[in-house]
């Protein structure tokens, strides 16, 4: 594990806390969802890493074990984050795997940085195209009534909203699809996310607009996504950006709540391997 410094100008240096498996192997680079860290992964880091791939998982600012600076939770600087620590690996030919907001992170840094460094993208359970539902973005899942009623909850109680929100991101069809431990642990997780930074990344996922940055990807891309997504509806999501990106590949997996990579974690790593054995 390292920490790597972030830097942007008039913004104070940020050191990202970065885990790095080392090895000969491609990389795979993993991008964790909101509130959680780069913890978030474990289920899938011993698989990648047992099938010969370097494995680099990240804290994102505000989040986990990163620092946790007032600004800069917006999707460029949060890409300048992720291209700080490429150059700094000396990555290349690498996967980018994006998970629900991470998912923007992998949109956003091939429309700002190309991918010259990029062999592969996956966008899981992720947010683009566009969550906000607006008059010109009518499929966005993300209503105002429920951005505001996420806000509000975050605001008055951190504690009690990430217990209410650790359930929904697993949960299907009304029932919890991974055990209390693992519930508890991302509880966890999301419980070292700083509030301001939360808040913050909360406003960012829910209202950039990613429909002019997924044309731009052109590398092999996997949009993986389960169907009983109460956070991140696939409809509005995954489906949409499987629609965008010419000549993606697509796996949905039946009954799969938002943490897909958590309670569906055999099918979703085998979904991945296949894939990055392309």
């Amino acid at each position: 594990m390292s920490e790597i410094t972030a830097h942007h100008g008039i913004l104070k240096d940020v050191n990202l806390h970065v885990d790095d498996t080392g090895g000969v192997g491609r990389a795979v680079v993993l991008i964790h969802g909101w509130p959680l860290s780069g913890e978030s992964w474990s289920e899938q880091i011993p698989a990648l890493t047992a099938a010969g791939f370097r494995v680099i998982s990240y804290d994102r600012r505000g989040f986990g074990r990163s620092d946790k600076p007032r600004s800069g939770y917006d999707y460029d600087t949060l890409t300048d984050d992720l291209q700080a620590i490429l150059e700094t690996l000396n990555v290349t030919d690498a996967t980018l795997v994006g998970f629900s907001m991470g998912g923007g992170e992998v949109a956003r840094y091939v429309s700002r940085f190309g991918e010259e460094r990029l062999h592969s993208v996956v966008f899981a359970s992720a947010v683009p195209p566009f969550m906000q539902q607006q008059a010109d973005n009518p499929d966005g899942p993300l209503t105002e009534e429920l951005a505001n009623g996420m806000t509000e909850g975050l605001k008055a109680d951190p504690a009690s909203f990430y217990d209410g929100f650790t359930v929904q991101f697993f949960t299907a069809n009304g029932e919890l699809k991974v055990t209390e431990a693992q519930r508890q642990d991302a509880l966890r997780l999301a419980n070292q996310a700083d509030k301001n930074a939360a808040l913050q990344a909360m406003a960012a996922f829910g209202s950039t607009d990613f429909r002019e940055d997924l044309p731009k990807v052109t590398v092999p891309t996997l949009v993986i996504h389960g169907d009983a997504d109460g956070v991140v509806p696939f409809e509005g999501s995954g489906a949409r950006t499987h629609a965008t990106i010419t000549g993606s590949d697509l796996h949905v997996v039946v009954g799969g709540p938002h943490g897909i990579n958590v309670s569906h974690a055999n099918e979703f790593n085998a979904v991945l391997l296949a894939f990055l054995d392309k």
